[in-house]
Formats: C-alpha cells, structure tokens, sequence
C-alpha cells in the first residue's frame, strides 16, 4: 500500500476536544513534525476530520 506524509501546520490550541484527540492518535505533537502513515480509510477518514490543521502528500 501506499503511505502518505502528515504534517501538522496549525496549534491545536482552541481546537474541540476529538480534534486534539484525532492529531495526537496520528502521532503528531508539534507544529512541523511529519509522520507517514499507510493510506487506508481509516486515516483518511481522520485526516478529515482535522484537514485544516494538516498537511498531506503522497509518498
């Protein structure tokens, strides 16, 4: 399968609660910080979720 990069862009600061909670389940603590998951509708669906905060590319 394929991954994808995550980048976290924005604070999470004044964010709702199961926001907070879906960056910190995709492994992301900082601004800045990339993690690579697999593509899959499980974290596609969580990127959703907090798309305005992230950023994604195919890798």
């Amino acid at each position: 399968m394929a991954n994808l990069k995550i980048t976290l862009k924005k604070s999470i600061c004044g964010q709702k609660k199961n926001q907070i909670a879906t960056v910190k389940a995709l492994g992301l603590r900082k601004i800045g910080q990339t993690v690579e998951q697999q593509d899959n509708p499980q974290i596609r669906g969580m990127v959703k979720v907090v798309a305005h905060l992230v950023k994604v590319e195919e890798a």
